[in-house]
């Protein structure tokens, strides 16, 4: 009987939807985070007769045809795009992006990474690093003897000593766009790395080429909704529990049809 395994598939994409809907709410505090959601498509048909068919002597066509589907599929899981809010911290390190873009980092590997993550550091020789000490591209080393710093929204870095009126200018933040962003491989830790399907990255000043600007002293919050995850969550249960019933009810006349004497 083939409604138990398409409401099997049914069950799975059900399945799937929960699991993407509880990454986004285990995520909800996660700086920078973008919420997925799961897209599913149709399965394959069975033709047992096709539209258009000669259905008699006189020439007669069938309309619409008999096509039994056999499920559902997962398409997609994707991102959407949204702006979090941005939560004042007051850390001279704290940068958050407002609008599109990434910042750059070097991955362990010596491949790039880009994350949205802005709450940065400095390791012990100065170098301004990632919470996982990633270095940032491209490499701003502050000063021992720097009093504080000030990031403009153009990403330039300024250090302000105690015997100079004027800051020091010790770098820029490049900001970093992509054709499609959605392409991105997520890599965990706030990052990702670019694929095919994201094209390749193009870096500019922050404000340019339509990419947003640093504001220093934020930090950008989730994009999570939680009501709306919420509501998606009893959404995918109930898909869940209406396959479930589908499965049972094949099994009971499969039932039906064992014990036929």
């Amino acid at each position: 009987m083939r409604a138990l395994k398409i409401a099997a598939t049914g069950m799975s994409a059900q399945q799937m939807r929960v699991e993407v809907i509880s990454n986004n709410l285990s995520n909800m505090s996660t700086t920078g985070y973008n919420a997925r959601r799961a897209e599913f498509s149709d399965l394959h048909y069975q033709q047992f007769a096709r539209a258009g068919t000669i259905n008699a002597s006189d020439g007669t066509m069938l309309p619409t045809g008999v096509q039994l589907g056999l499920g559902t599929r997962p398409a997609a899981v994707t991102m959407k795009l949204a702006q979090g809010a941005l939560s004042q911290t007051g850390g001279d390190l704290d940068i958050a992006i407002e609008g599109r873009g990434y910042l750059e980092v070097t991955l362990p590997t010596g491949e790039a990474g880009y994350t949205r993550d802005g709450a940065l550091k400095r390791d012990g020789d100065g170098l301004i690093v990632t919470s996982d000490g990633l270095a940032v591209a491209p490499d701003i080393t502050i000063p021992e003897d720097a009093t504080s710093i000030s990031i403009n929204r153009e990403g330039e870095v300024y250090a302000y000593f105690d015997d100079t009126v004027e800051a020091q200018l010790l770098g820029q933040f490049t900001m970093v766009g992509f054709t499609n962003p959605k392409g991105l491989e997520a890599i965990g830790s706030n990052l990702f790395t670019e694929t095919e399907a994201s094209g390749p990255p193009v870096q500019t000043t922050a404000g340019q080429e339509g990419l947003g600007t640093f504001r220093q002293g934020y930090l950008e919050d989730s994009s999570v909704d939680p009501v709306y995850e919420i509501t998606e969550l009893i959404e995918a249960q109930r898909g869940y529990e209406l396959n479930s019933k589908v499965i049972s009810a094949a099994d009971q006349m499969l039932g039906a049809t064992v014990q036929v004497r």
